[in-house]
Order: C-alpha cells, then sequence, then structure tokens
C-alpha cells in the first residue's frame, strides 16, 4: 500500500479512537459500529465512504445530536478479508454494544457479518453495505445504494440509445465480484447485448505483462464499448494498457470505483472516454441543499478531496440520522420501523423511500464521464 495511504488509515484510526474515547465520559450515546476496508484491496473505497459517513455525523454531534444524544462512531478495518469483518463485527456487537451496525465493501465481508451469530443474536438490520449481491427483500440487510444489476441496466440503456451493442468484457476474478458476474449475464441476454470478447485479470499489480496481453487480445476483438468488473486498481491497470492500443472506444465500469484513484494510477490521457454508472449525484456541483451541505460540512471537518464515496458516506448518514430521529423503539429498532413504513424521507435533493417491498432506499443513477482533458462531468 502506498505510504500515504498508509498515514491516512492510521489517522483515521487514531482520529475515530480518539472520538470513541471522548465519549466515554458523555450519557447514553447512539453507537453506530461499522466494519470496512481500510487498508485492503477497497481501501480507497472504504477511507472515502468512511469520511462521508463521520463528517455527516460530526454536524449533528456539533448540533445537539438525536434527541440530545451524541452518535458514537466506531470503526473497525477488516482489510478486506471476510474472516476479519467476522471477527470484528462480533467484537463490535458483543463487547461494542453497537445500537446500529453500517455495512462494508464487497459481499464477501458483508456475508461473513450476516452470517456471525453476534449478528444473528443482535436482531439488528446491517445498513448501507457496498456490496453487489442482490438480498432482495432480506429483512437482515437493508441498502442505501441502487443495486448492482440496476447500475448493469443503466448503462446498458446508455449505450443501447447510441446503437451500441458489442461489448468486450474485464473480470477481475475475486470473490466479490462473483455475484457482479452473474447478474451481468442474465442483463447481456435481456438487452441483446453481444459479447465480443472476456479476458480475466488477475489481482496483483505483478501481473503487469499478462494484463498487457489480455488488453491486446480484447482489442483485437474491435467491441462497441468495454465493461470492466474490477476494482479500481485492477481498472487502472487494465485502462493504462488498453489505452496504448485503443484510444477512443468508451470503457464503462459501476460506481464502486474510486474515480480519484483511477486518474492516478491510470494517468489522465488513460481515462479520457470512460463512463461509469453513479448513485449520487456530482459531488463538486452545488446544485441542491445536500450537494452544498456535503461540501461544506467536508471543508469544516475533514482536510480531504470530495468524490463520489465521501458524499455517498454523507448521504447514507444523513438517511441514518433521519431514521433514528422519527424512530418511536429506539436505535436499536429505528431500521426495523423504517421496513415496516411506507413513504419517502427528503435528505435536501434525494428522497429515500421506505416500504416493505424493497430493502433499497434509493434508486438514483446516473453517468458519470471522464472527457478529453480527463475532465469529469456528470
Amino acid at each position: 500500500m502506498h505510504l500515504k495511504h498508509l498515514i491516512q488509515s492510521l489517522s483515521l484510526s487514531l482520529a475515530l479512537t480518539v472520538s470513541s474515547i471522548a465519549f466515554a465520559a458523555g450519557a447514553n450515546p447512539i453507537i453506530v459500529g461499522q466494519v470496512i476496508d481500510l487498508s485492503g484491496p477497497n481501501a480507497d473505497i472504504g477511507r472515502d465512504y468512511v469520511a462521508g459517513i463521520k463528517t455527516c455525523f460530526d454536524m449533528v454531534n456539533a448540533s445537539g445530536g438525536i434527541g440530545g444524544r451524541k452518535i458514537q462512531y466506531v470503526v473497525r478495518d477488516d482489510r478486506g478479508q471476510a474472516a476479519l469483518a467476522a471477527e470484528a463485527a462480533t467484537e463490535l456487537l458483543d463487547r461494542g454494544q453497537s445500537d446500529v451496525l453500517m455495512g462494508g465493501v464487497g459481499d464477501a465481508s458483508m456475508e461473513a457479518v450476516l452470517n456471525t451469530n453476534a449478528f444473528r443474536r443482535s436482531g439488528l438490520v446491517l445498513f448501507a453495505p457496498l456490496a453487489a449481491v442482490d438480498h432482495t427483500r432480506d429483512p437482515r440487510v437493508m441498502f442505501w445504494r441502487p443495486s448492482y444489476r440496476q447500475e448493469l441496466q443503466h448503462i446498458f440503456s446508455h449505450f443501447g440509445k447510441l446503437g451500441m451493442k458489442e461489448i468486450g468484457l474485464v473480470f477481475q476474478d475475486t470473490p466479490s465480484n462473483q455475484e457482479a458476474y452473474k447478474n451481468l449475464s442474465v442483463e447481456l441476454r435481456d438487452h441483446g447485448m453481444k459479447l465480443t470478447g472476456t479476458v480475466r485479470i488477475g489481482i496483483q499489480s505483478a501481473q503487469a505483462g499478462h494484463i498487457r496481453m489480455e488488453a491486446e487480445k480484447l482489442a483485437a476483438s474491435r467491441p462497441g464499448f468495454v465493461l470492466v468488473v474490477a476494482d479500481s486498481i485492477g481498472t487502472a491497470l487494465f485502462l493504462r494498457e488498453y489505452r496504448k492500443l485503443d484510444k477512443q472506444t468508451f470503457v464503462a465500469g459501476t460506481s464502486l470505483t474510486n474515480l480519484a484513484t483511477l486518474r492516478e494510477l491510470a494517468g489522465p490521457q488513460a481515462v479520457e472516454w470512460t463512463v461509469f454508472s453513479q448513485v449520487v449525484p456530482n459531488p463538486n456541483a452545488g446544485t441542491s441543499l445536500l450537494q452544498v451541505e456535503h461540501m461544506n460540512m467536508m471543508r469544516k471537518y475533514r482536510d480531504e478531496s470530495l468524490s463520489t464515496l465521501t458524499l455517498e458516506g454523507f448521504v447514507a448518514a444523513k438517511a441514518l440520522v433521519k431514521i433514528l430521529q422519527q424512530s418511536k423503539r429506539g436505535p436499536r429498532n429505528a431500521l426495523q420501523e423504517l421496513a415496516a413504513q411506507e413513504g419517502g424521507i427528503d435528505l435536501g435533493g434525494m428522497t429515500i423511500t421506505a416500504g416493505a417491498n424493497s430493502n433499497r432506499l434509493s434508486s438514483y443513477l446516473d453517468i458519470a464521464l471522464f472527457k478529453k482533458g480527463s475532465g469529469l462531468m456528470f
């Protein structure tokens, strides 16, 4: 891991620990626990997500908390390992007495947490994991974001309108991508897409030679556009090689790609004409109260760049705060109460909708494009 990222991870962990200690003398805080990757393969996603969440909680606590109760936010690093996620979740639930448990990055970590004895005993609902697996109507988990399948539908609809039906697929073969691959197969068929070529990439940067060979193979198939199912680093490594061969074909990905990391690793020219589905609006545009609030609070509480993932963390945390504020049975039962209700909650430019027929609060989808010059356009 880069030294800068290691320092950021350690600083974040220290800040969260100090925050927890500071609450020790306080009365009856609402404890929000989270297990997430801060130093593993998806650390760039995890750190931004946590930064947005913590910023929202800092804002709420500065205004007196929820009904006079401050939020104590306790985060544990699972390093992207399912076994560590299960262990850390058990500690947060059994020893930490978390009132709410927020999810981390990836299907494997989410499943590991859901299957722990501690989580089963707790009766809690896992809130806002960043995962592709579609637990439709599962009462044990509540997603803030649309499903991975909905993101694929949005991408395919976008390119279908442009008459592009021939697709090249880049697949990073990891446990967290297996569910994504299943969804992809179904959506390709339903949208009448034709695969011109499929290449697989590994998870180690040392496989650059293999990635180069795979990029050559895919470029030779002349796809209308390329879809990458990989983490931010894998996507960057592929793009860096593919753009040496094909500079103009659109390359697409989903919202679980850290765009700042992608541009840093792949380079500004390699990211030109790349397209990514997004589940939040432009974090750098103040077109809604929510976006302005995120920009102002990040400037006030964090010395970090804005990203779609800091905004997603901020919005997920704000949604949780609204849910806790309206709960009649206390924080441990707030998400179950919401699932039994109908109607929307306005967050200041985005609306979440609860109901018994879905465990996803948002259906918002957008497209972000790195245009020529690597400027990002929503």
